[in-house]
């Protein structure tokens, strides 16, 4: 992971913060990030809208609540946090609760999104839902700032951490499944059939989607959404790994 530099980056401090309790374990605090703020113009929309609509009382009402839920106005978001730490990451609520997730044990499902009105690109989405070995969940989106720098530190610590162990595993013996994917050894499979690593051709992702195809076909043989692939970053990691060097950990 990057280093956070001294500079303040608008939506993150890199000042230092007093970690939060539960977060002992965890190393060297690393980076913080928070709460995005909507801009000025937003805002004043909704207040707006909130205000205008208030003839009709119900919609008038929904837009009051959508402009005082944000972290411009709302202590208790402005007040939550994301920590990156050393050896996993950390989440403050907005009521003060602290969830932690270690690298060496998380799982995460990412889903990224390019929205469009009428043609032309007006944003992304950013949503990443993390799992406990023992089912504890937590959705962290771009409710807080540069998701575009803490999503792909969290893929990219998991593979960190977890690789060794897993290809270790795969030497002796083991399949490893990623949503409808397994690999081992041998090769890919799905509930349709499987493949050599020496008879994929190419991966590829496109629009979201993992594409794998076959030597010799123009169709893919094998598609499924990033959204549903598990620790994404990892299951690339691993497929190229046994694709060109086999799974020794020195490769």
């Amino acid at each position: 992971m990057t280093e956070p530099t001294a500079q303040q980056v608008p939506g993150q401090t890199t000042a230092p913060e007093a970690a939060p309790p539960g977060t002992e374990g965890l190393g060297r605090l690393r980076e913080t990030f928070l709460p995005k703020r909507i801009g000025t113009v937003r805002m004043v929309g909704l207040l707006f809208m909130g205000t205008v609509s208030l003839v009709i009382p119900p919609l008038g009402a929904y837009f009051l609540w959508l402009a005082f839920k944000t972290p411009n106005l709302s202590r208790k978001q402005a007040a939550r946090r994301l920590h990156l730490f050393e050896h996993g990451l950390a989440e403050v609520g907005k009521n003060g609760e602290v969830s932690v997730f270690r690298w060496d044990s998380m799982t995460v499902l990412q889903e990224i999104t390019e929205r469009y009105a009428n043609g032309i690109y007006v944003g992304t989405t950013y949503v990443y839902t993390l799992y406990r070995e023992h089912g504890t969940t937590l959705k962290v989106t771009d409710f807080y700032a540069q998701p575009e720098r803490w999503g792909p530190a969290f893929q990219e610590e998991i593979t960190r951490t977890q690789l060794p162990g897993l290809l270790a595993g795969l030497e002796q013996g083991r399949t490893l499944a990623y949503g409808g994917l397994s690999v081992n050894l041998n090769g890919v499979a799905t509930t349709k059939g499987s493949l050599t690593w020496p008879e994929i051709e190419k991966v590829e992702i496109a629009q979201g989607t993992l594409v794998l195809r076959k030597h010799g076909k123009k169709l893919f043989w094998a598609r499924m959404p990033v959204k549903e692939i598990p620790n994404f970053f990892l299951f690339l990691a691993l497929v190229e790994r046994l694709r060109y060097g086999g799974p020794r950990q020195d490769a």
